[in-house]
């Protein structure tokens, strides 16, 4: 089986940090959403993963092989021209086996032991949800195989939203698909939708069955990041007994801080990421993500995101922070 993994976009909803690095390296309770992604596969057969990258790609490229051992190739996507797109530029890799697709602002948790089951040609994965609306759903015919895909649906009828985890049998019938589209110029929005390729899968007699995930963790908006963050706290990745005999600060769990971090005279928790090298100093935080050599203090911070060596200094604050930035610091 190969992995294909497109990350090309801008990240648009997760600036200003994605102006310095690319959405998938964005820290998530002490790790790149990236990296909580590979980790997932880990149990899996792959025989390559194919890192679809564009604005910012040698950071992705320069993440994998140093935190990872794996049969990894990149592969640029120059022209922003849909999900679809960013899969067609991989044909030249791909053959008659299985290819299993997944984006990488979403995190899950799913049994993915029965991919290769008999009966259907892929596996759509989809969690219900009460409003179906913001996101793309499909619909099911009397067999439970997928009959449509619907992007936004006007209505409540149809709740299984698409998550972005898609396992096909076969690879080239994947690329083929895609290739009609681009051959017709079926585009939607101005871009390949993966969606449209998949609506001709389905309408060649391809059967396409889903598999619900337990958990959709969504990793494209700064909320989402920390709700991501909340979760990922809470189950698995809460190391804030590390810090029990610590007398000069007060932690309340869950927190994931990395042991470089130099943490005085603070309260941090809950549900708060501190990164390597960090510096915390007569703060409060909670509810904070705080990215590599980041400064903060006499500072009280909730529901913020601090970049990678910015600094926060003073006064009671929400904050979404870039790179290198300075608030509230003179001198």
């Amino acid at each position: 089986m190969k992995v294909i993994i497109p990350l090309a976009g801008f990240g648009t909803r997760l600036r200003p940090h994605t102006y310095s690095k690319p959405k998938p390296l964005i820290n998530v309770a002490g790790k790149p959403v990236l990296g909580h992604l590979l980790d997932k596969l880990a149990g899996l057969k792959v025989e390559e993963y194919i890192f679809v990258v564009g604005y910012l790609g040698d950071q992705v490229e320069d993440y994998v092989n140093t935190e990872y051992h794996l049969p990894a190739r990149f592969v640029e996507q120059k022209e922003m021209l849909g999900q679809a797109h960013a899969i067609w530029l991989t044909r030249d890799y791909l053959d008659e086996g299985p290819v299993f697709v997944l984006f990488v602002d979403t995190l899950f948790e799913a049994d993915l032991s029965t991919l290769d089951a008999p009966g259907a040609d892929a596996v759509i994965f989809v969690k219900e949800v009460e409003d179906p609306r913001p996101f793309g759903v499909v619909t099911l015919n009397g067999d439970q195989y997928i009959s449509g895909f619907v992007e936004k649906p006007t209505t409540m009828d149809n709740r299984l939203a698409v998550i972005g985890l898609y396992y096909f049998k076969n690879g080239k019938r994947l690329i083929d698909a895609i290739q009609k589209l681009m051959d017709n110029k079926m585009m939607t929005r101005g871009e390949y939708f993966l969606a449209d390729a998949m609506q001709l899968m389905v309408q060649e007699g391809m059967k396409f069955r889903i598999e619900p995930v337990s958990v959709w963790l969504d990793c494209g908006r700064p909320d989402t990041v920390l709700e991501t963050n909340r979760y990922l706290l809470q189950n698995s990745r809460d190391n804030s007994a590390e810090f029990s005999n610590r007398r000069d600060i007060i932690i309340v769990p869950p927190v994931n801080i990395h042991p470089s971090a130099q943490i005085s005279q603070s309260v941090i928790g809950p549900y708060v990421t501190i990164a390597a090298n960090c510096i915390i100093s007569n703060s409060f935080l909670r509810d904070t993500i705080v990215d590599e050599g980041a400064v903060c203090k006499d500072t009280l911070m909730e529901q913020s995101l601090v970049g990678r060596n910015a600094r926060v200094e003073g006064r009671f604050r929400t904050a979404n922070v870039g790179d290198s930035s300075a608030i509230g610091f003179v001198g």
